[in-house]
Formats: structure tokens, C-alpha cells, sequence
């Protein structure tokens, strides 16, 4: 709570840096789909942003972000991690800070970064040196016992995200109890349902990151 009061008061002084806010999860579960969805639903509140992609030694997801029209491609910045993706987001989050850095330079009126980090395990969290609050990404797709592993990434994120639940019934997925054992494990944190291809639930996403980071 002390956390979450003395981020209030930061982020309510003027000239104080954009809001910071991570997103992780394993390769394929929709985090560039999510933030795609997630861009013109936040800018659609008023929220200037940028985003902060991380891939292991290409900027794909950098790209294809610039290419889809949604945000001005300049807002856009890739770090290369050139190892194991989350030692960029938690051991040593040097070059993500430094990204973030520049953008405010370059737009100063950013109130927003989204850092999304390269496709990585469930072990996946974000250094609280870089992000002021967190959302990890699983999708039913990767299976429904990911909430009884336990992993890190699910049980520490400040927002879980199942993601693709229009899959659940082609893989044999039971949503529902997938969500309850998510509940359960993570202790009345929040958890949301996406279909980020529809846009389904992101409008909630968008709303938890306001109200988490932006205190509107």
C-alpha cells in the first residue's frame, strides 16, 4: 500500500517521468497482440504513450508495431537482448531504462511507457528499477495447468492476463477452471480474460493500467 501511495504522489508531480509498466509472458502467448489492441484504447482515453519492445536479437516486434499504423512508429523503441530475454527486464535492466529515458527525452509529454519483454518462461519478472507495475500474459493454448505451476511470473505480477480463452474448447481447455485455479494460486490478485484477436476484455486491461499508474 506505502508503494502504491508514494507512486501516487510521484506520478502527480509535475515534471516527474511517464508512468512505467511491463509486460511478459512466454513466446506466443499475445503480448504484442495485446499491446496492439491495447494502443488505441489507451490513446482513446487521452493517454500520450510509447512502447519499448525487447527480442532476443531482432527488432521484429519493434516493427510490427511501426508498421501497423497505430502509434507513431518514433514512439516505438527495440532493445536487442542478445541473451536469456528477462536479463534485460530483471538482472540488469540498464539498456529498458535507457530506452525509456530517451523517449521521454524525445516526448516529453509521454505520461506512459509500455515495456514488453521478449518471449520468455514462467520464471519471467520485471525488476521494480524498471517498471512501477507489471502484467504477465499466458493463454489457454499453452495449457490449462500453467496456474498450478506456480511460476513466478504468474504468482508475482501485479495483473494476469489468460489470453486467447476463444481457443479453450479446440485444445480442451476448461476457462472457467483455469481461471479458479489462477484465483486460487494468486490470492485475490487480479486476473483478467483477453481475446486479444477480438479485442475482448482489453477494454478492462486498459482501465486496470489507468487506474494502477495514472490514478484516472
Amino acid at each position: 500500500m506505502h508503494d502504491r501511495v508514494a507512486l501516487s504522489a510521484i506520478r502527480k508531480t509535475p515534471g516527474v517521468g511517464a508512468a512505467r509498466v511491463g509486460i511478459g509472458g512466454p513466446v506466443g502467448s499475445g503480448k504484442t497482440a495485446l499491446i496492439e489492441r491495447l494502443i488505441p484504447v489507451l490513446t482513446g482515453r487521452g493517454i500520450d504513450l510509447a512502447v519499448v519492445t525487447n527480442d532476443l536479437v531482432t527488432k521484429e516486434d519493434a516493427e510490427r508495431l511501426r508498421r501497423s499504423g497505430l502509434i507513431d512508429p518514433a514512439r516505438v523503441s527495440a532493445v536487442e537482448a542478445g541473451a536469456c530475454p528477462h536479463t534485460v527486464i530483471r538482472e540488469d535492466p540498464t539498456l529498458n531504462i535507457a530506452a525509456g529515458d530517451e523517449l521521454e527525452r524525445k516526448f516529453p509529454g509521454v505520461e506512459l511507457i509500455m515495456f514488453e519483454s521478449g518471449g520468455d518462461n514462467l520464471a519471467s519478472t520485471f525488476s521494480l528499477d524498471l517498471v512501477d507495475w507489471w502484467i504477465f500474459v499466458i493463454d489457454v493454448a499453452g495449457g490449462d495447468d500453467i496456474p498450478r505451476k506456480r511460476g513466478p511470473g504468474v504468482l508475482r505480477c501485479d495483473l494476469l492476463v489468460v489470453n486467447k480463452i476463444d481457443l479453450a474448447p479446440f485444445v480442451g481447455v476448461d476457462l472457467d477452471a483455469m481461471l479458479k485455479e489462477a484465483r486460487a494460486v494468486r490470492e485475490a490478485r487480479p486476473i483478467l480474460a483477453t481475446n486479444a484477436r477480438t479485442g475482448a476484455g482489453v477494454d478492462a486491461v486498459a482501465g486496470a493500467i489507468s487506474q494502477a499508474v495514472l490514478f484516472r
